[in-house]
């Protein structure tokens, strides 16, 4: 026995010697950007005044109370998640359901379902201002000038800008719901599905009373990891709308972006990504406390 927890140790020994420098390594290109964006965020370097750079603590965060420009990206950022996760949890049930009985072409319809998903967000985000929002001749405008609603400005009026993203974002994600939902509707167990086709009358209350409360728990994660992934969403927005027109579509991660980049403050654009970054970990606790109340 002893010779062989030994021979245990000297593996684990060897195993943590062999793996130590990628750990290091990946501990290192998380962390230290992260202290930086930390410190940033408590100085105040504008680029276009250096001479004015120095150390000034929370001013940043407090500046932020005043600052319109923010409170509208704020407000911006929590109809883009709200209405995303939403649909996408909405969206995402109904295909599974739809799906989980067995169809002619089921495998086919599946893969395209799951495509979306595959492609980065600034393709996603190109294609779609280039192929389907385009005024006159993409897609959706012209099954619009078809239908008698007449050409739209679908990212260039405020009016329209943000549905729009919202939808480009809602296309892309929702086979992600789709795909864990569908998992969880094969992982349930049988006897209580038979059993309910017997007691119940319509295909709503089997829904409703059987296999909602049974996928619950898949439901919870797939708000949280949705709702993580559109509070720190840039990349197809930034490529559809560049935040435009105007603030119309310019949430945290843009604002953050625009001050940083293009106003060339550095340390605001820091305490903002900041900010963001504890929201999203807050919200992500929070969703996990559910988590842990549902499942129970």
């Amino acid at each position: 026995m002893k010779n062989r927890s030994g021979l245990y140790a000297s593996w684990e020994r060897f195993g943590w010697t062999m793996s130590a420098p990628s750990v290091l390594f990946l501990v290192a290109m998380t962390s230290i950007p992260l202290l930086s964006l930390l410190v940033m965020g408590t100085w105040r370097i504008d680029l276009t005044n250096p001479m004015g750079n120095r150390w000034i603590g929370i001013s940043n965060y407090l500046e932020m109370l005043q600052d319109s420009r923010f409170w509208n990206a704020a407000w911006v950022t929590a109809i883009y998640t709200v209405s995303t996760v939403v649909l996408q949890v909405a969206l995402g049930l109904v295909m599974a359901v739809a799906l989980f009985r067995q169809v002619r072409g089921q495998g086919l319809i599946r893969v395209s379902v799951l495509l979306p998903m595959i492609l980065a967000p600034v393709v996603v985000g190109l294609a779609w201002r280039t192929l389907i929002l385009t005024p006159e001749y993409g897609i959706l405008d012209y099954l619009a000038i078809s239908l008698g609603f007449g050409s739209k400005p679908w990212l260039g009026d405020p009016r329209w800008a943000l549905a729009s993203v919202i939808i480009i974002h809602t296309w892309q994600w929702t086979p992600f719901a789709f795909l864990v939902f569908l998992a969880s509707l094969h992982a349930l167990p049988q006897e209580p599905l038979e059993a309910a086709l017997l007691d119940t009358k319509t295909a709503w209350q089997r829904f409703r009373y059987v296999i909602l409360p049974m996928i619950r728990p898949a439901i919870v994660i797939v708000v949280i990891f949705r709702t993580m992934i559109a509070l720190r969403a840039f990349a197809a927005i930034f490529s559809a709308t560049g935040g435009g027109p105007g603030t119309a579509t310019e949430i945290l991660n843009l604002y953050a972006y625009r001050v940083s980049f293009n106003d060339l403050n550095l340390g605001y654009g820091a305490a903002v990504a900041t900010l963001l970054l504890f929201l999203t970990l807050a919200i992500s606790a929070i969703f996990f406390r559910m988590r842990g109340s549902v499942i129970s």
